[in-house]
């Protein structure tokens, strides 16, 4: 069909281009395979496990910190939309009535909503 790679968000080329693929890390290029055969001494073999060790070690460091880069905008976005909703059906939490006699109740309302519920509330649900 005659489309743009980079354009078309299944692929590899859009998704390294959109920086969502780890393709760019540097310790991918370690595992290129050598067809030469090489001669291997006890230091250097000790030397290359602990570069390995080292490598993994770096990768796993950069893939937590893309992953966080990712996901950096995620949560404010969900405060976003829960103060939005709130605002847009407040009438099920108060009774119109309600809005209607007391000003204080207009919007916009601020309502702070904790991550973690207190201990008092989750014994309470169980009972």
């Amino acid at each position: 069909m005659k489309r743009n790679p980079r354009k078309v968000k299944w692929t590899k080329a859009y998704r390294r281009l959109r920086g969502k693929d780890m393709t760019q890390d540097s310790t991918f290029e370690f595992e290129r395979k050598r067809n030469r055969p090489e001669r291997y001494d006890r230091n250097l073999t000790a030397n290359t496990l602990k570069a390995i060790k080292k490598i993994d070690k770096v990768r796993v460091d950069r893939e937590a910190r893309h992953h966080e880069k990712r996901m950096k905008g995620k949560k404010a976005k969900e405060n976003r939309e829960a103060a939005k909703e709130l605002e847009q059906s407040i009438s099920l939490v108060k009774a119109p009535s309600v809005l209607q006699q007391d000003p204080s109740f207009n919007l916009p309302i601020k309502v702070k909503v904790s991550q973690q519920q207190p201990e008092k509330s989750l014994v309470m649900m169980e009972e």
